[in-house]
């Protein structure tokens, strides 16, 4: 009873102090319009006071359609040639803030590594913001909350200095990381009483050995939450699990009741969380940070008919405009006639995002679609990709129709799903046979199953769980399961499985363990489960 006094104190003091933040979530859901027009106007102030904004006149732009017309949309590899000015020195290229971080994304679309630059601004109002208004509404949703009366796990990434920087032999030094680990770097003192690991453990490279120092460290300490990728995590987790000897994740940490995810899809991992952490007192909530910034969370604690998806941050320094996905090619040609703000979006459209932050990103293409599951208020769900996305016979299968069929074949066959990751075997002529034949594609899934040791599941079970999988992705795609019709350009899809571990040992191949490195789920060719089966 003392706890849960102390605790509503602390949470009352919290809310109190953020009450600003909890008054704007709740205006934004009724009427998110003014904050955007907010955002927009200092976007034209401090931004044209930057190079990129006096070469775009910002001055005499008023108007969003002035300011489409002024700026084309901008994918990464446009925007590399100002991001390389500010990673050798040169400032106020995209923002009137020196540039001195910068986020190093992997990306899941692209084989090289993305640098986002950050300035305090966007640190501040994107990033920090974001969080802190996540976690405000948390706790005032549930008021008995403990979790700052412990400690908030968080798996952070690495910072290394940056090599262009040097080489400009410039007066300043510059860094990168996973944003994860900038944030760590920025964080006020007074967030390490109620983190753990500490900021140096939480900042070691190697990730297995960041784990292992973790797992020391771990028994000592009273974690009430924890946030990431949801994979990484349950590496984590689970090596914790076997360091301590303990059954489940409450054996270790009795008062653990948050876990704040996002990055992948969660939905196939929440049997495997709900099994290491078995209490109904247990939530889970999704949020929207990206090294570009900070763009939605969660904000109820049980979904419902009428409550799903993330509901947008419309006052964190990002002004959103969105393009329909089926007319993007036609806007990054430059008619921007089926581009609209937050306002003209609808319902269940599959949309592309761009971006306009206090970071200096300027009509900036996410790589993410999103879909509105409603718009008043404004909650979207991350229903895809602008490039990663499978798309080799007119089927056009994106992640959240794969997660949805993966999920459903999991459930119908009683079994859980490390990893996976997809890609297509294309059509083809085989020549062996008399004439010319036309071998017709299919999908190829590279599936690491749990709970299966260090073996591989029977043959038996394989064919059964394809047969299902491949019904279930016919359920939520109809153009895939227009080419499924009697084969009519498809054949059923084919599981290639894993062994435990496998996808870790191939991350660490591509030193991409750890951090925010996520494993692509769609792929256009072969040539990641070609490396998986090699493993």
């Amino acid at each position: 009873m003392a706890k849960h006094r102390l605790a509503r104190v602390i949470n009352s003091v919290v809310a109190g102090y953020y009450k600003g933040y909890l008054k704007e979530t709740d205006q934004s859901r009724v009427n998110p319009m003014p904050f955007q027009r907010q955002v927009f106007r200092k976007l034209m102030g401090c931004g044209g006071e930057s190079q990129f904004g006096k070469e775009h006149k910002f001055q005499n732009i008023r108007t969003v359609e002035q300011f489409q017309k002024a700026v084309p949309i901008a994918r990464y590899d446009d925007m590399v040639p100002y991001f390389d000015r500010l990673r050798l020195g040169e400032r106020y290229v995209l923002w009137n803030q020196p540039v001195n971080w910068f986020a190093k994304s992997s990306g899941t679309s692209s084989a090289k590594s993305k640098y986002i630059p950050i300035t305090p601004d966007s640190l501040k109002y994107m990033h920090f913001g974001g969080m802190t208004r996540m976690l405000v509404n948390y706790v005032h949703l549930n008021k008995d909350s403990g979790i700052f009366c412990g400690k908030a796990l968080t798996l952070g990434g690495s910072i290394t200095p940056d090599e262009l920087r040097r080489t400009a032999n410039s007066s300043s030094k510059a860094y990168y990381g996973d944003l994860s680990a900038v944030m760590l770097v920025h964080s006020p003192k007074i967030v390490e009483w109620v983190r753990f690991p500490k900021k140096s453990t939480a900042l070691i490279g190697d990730f297995d050995k960041k784990v292992e120092m973790i797992c020391r460290e771990a028994t000592r300490q009273n974690v009430t939450s924890f946030s990431g990728v949801p994979s990484w995590n349950m590496i984590l987790m689970n090596r914790v699990l076997e360091y301590t000897g303990k059954s489940n994740l409450l054996e270790v940490w009795p008062n653990l009741e948050l876990f704040m995810h996002g990055g992948i899809g969660f939905d196939h991992y929440r049997s495997m969380y709900e099994q290491l952490i078995p209490t109904s007192s247990m939530h889970y909530l999704e949020n929207y940070n990206a090294s570009e910034g900070y763009f939605a969370f969660q904000d109820y604690l049980q979904s419902s008919a009428d409550r799903q998806g993330m509901l947008l941050t419309v006052n964190t320094g990002v002004f959103y405009e969105f393009v329909p996905f089926s007319k993007l090619n036609d806007a990054l040609a430059g008619d921007n006639s089926s581009v609209v703000p937050l306002e003209g979006v609808r319902k269940d459209e599959n949309y592309a995002i761009i971006i306009s932050t206090y970071g200096g990103l300027w009509r900036y293409l996410l790589e993410d679609c999103v879909k509105f599951t409603s718009i008043a208020p404004y909650r979207i769900i991350i229903s895809g990709r602008t490039k990663l996305y499978i798309n080799a016979f007119g089927e056009e299968v994106m992640i959240d129709n794969a997660e949805k069929a993966l999920n459903s074949a999991c459930h119908i066959c009683g079994c859980d799903v490390n990893e996976f990751t997809v890609a297509p075997e294309f059509m083809k002529i085989d020549r062996s046979r008399p004439g010319e034949r036309l071998l017709k594609g299919y999908h190829i899934w590279a599936i690491e199953f749990s709970q299966t040791g260090d073996g591989l599941p029977s043959s038996e079970f394989v064919e059964k769980f394809a047969e299902i999988l491949d019904r279930e992705l016919r359920k939520t795609n109809s153009d895939y399961d227009a080419k499924r019709t009697n084969d009519a350009t498809m054949h059923r899809l084919v599981i290639k499985p894993l062994r435990t571990g496998t996808f870790v040992k191939w991350m660490e191949n591509r030193g991409k363990l750890g951090g925010q490195n996520k494993v692509p789920r769609l792929w256009r060719d072969k040539t990641f489960i070609d490396q998986l089966t090699d493993i």
